[in-house]
């Protein structure tokens, strides 16, 4: 099988994969505390089960990087808001409105322009320990930024996860390429450096992403998509030697391509905070106003033969002059 088929074919299931993960990140991130710690969360098995198809996804991830360039692997992973968005709707009982769908055409079509320009040779070269360590600590650099308090923690906790997960996959890359081409000792300090710099990033993007969710899933997620290819591409144009293919033609292309993304982004943005003044309005007509008690009363069966419940307000009888 070409290199190129199978790097594609391995990113689609991985992006399949991350996309339920997604989806189990966001449910348990709105059932969960603002301020539950990390050590709470290790003893949820929703958790878990996240972490599972998260990991599933990175071992399928990190076989496609083996075939395929950073520029032709990341953008792949897209597909993950084209599956993660409708599965989130679903799993809240609801559709898919127009602003969202609208919102992932345009994220898919601008990281689908990215995807265009890419090479498809399979990659050679790696990073030397110098450039791992300038690009870790250039990482936590621009996180430390991100996590700061201010507005739209939501959007900047996404971006920093999309980063960190792009880097990771930049230097799983050069983990992977050294080992199975045996392009030197599988015990140097550079392995084991950057080793450890993709368990870092990984479990920071992991936990990022977390946080990011508790907004929602559709814009967040987006933000991952976007900023992770956009992080692996330029480590690999600028460090990897790997190049975009079309010279200027294709640079302009790329550009527009990341305008389109960067407007979906916006898109979703605007649908997530819709649906959450939407469910915010639900709720407080569901709550009886005025500060009277209530009770529930079973009423006459319905028309399906189940019993009907109604609420009613208990108001204090009107006394006599």
């Amino acid at each position: 099988m070409n290199a190129t088929v199978t790097a594609v074919a391995l990113s689609l299931v991985s992006a399949a994969a991350y996309a339920s993960a997604a989806v189990a990140q966001s449910r348990l991130a709105g059932r969960t505390e603002p301020g539950t710690g990390v050590l709470r969360l290790l003893g949820r098995g929703a958790w878990w089960s996240a972490v599972a198809l998260n990991a599933g996804g990175a071992l399928l991830h990190v076989a496609a990087l083996k075939y395929g360039p950073l520029t032709l692997v990341q953008p792949l992973g897209a597909l993950t808001l084209v599956a993660a968005v409708p599965l989130g709707a679903r799993a809240a009982g609801r559709r898919v409105t127009r602003i969202e769908w609208r919102g992932t055409i345009l994220t898919l079509l601008g990281l689908g322009a990215l995807l265009l320009n890419a090479g498809g040779s399979a990659p050679s070269e790696t990073l030397t320990l110098p450039e791992a360590l300038a690009v870790g600590a250039g990482t936590m650099a621009v996180v430390a930024g991100l996590s700061r308090p201010g507005a739209r923690p939501g959007l900047r906790h996404a971006a920093a996860s999309g980063i960190t997960s792009g880097v990771a996959s930049a230097l799983t890359q050069t983990l992977t390429v050294s080992v199975t081409d045996h392009t030197g000792p599988l015990l140097s300090w550079r392995l084991v450096v950057v080793a450890l710099l993709v368990s870092a990033f990984a479990t920071g993007g992991l936990l990022l992403s977390q946080t990011a969710y508790r907004g929602g899933l559709g814009a967040p997620l987006a933000v991952v998509t976007l900023a992770n290819p956009v992080a692996a591409a330029a480590i690999g144009l600028a460090l990897l030697g790997e190049r975009l293919q079309g010279g200027t033609v294709s640079l302009l292309l790329a550009l527009l391509g990341t305008a389109a993304a960067v407007r979906g982004v916006i898109l979703l943005s605007r649908a997530q905070a819709r649906t959450g003044a939407v469910g915010d309005g639900a709720v407080a007509a569901a709550e009886p106003t005025g500060g009277a008690p209530s009770r529930v009363v079973i009423g006459s069966p319905g028309p399906m033969g189940g019993p009907v419940l109604r609420v009613e307000l208990d108001r204090a009888p009107v006394s006599g002059p």
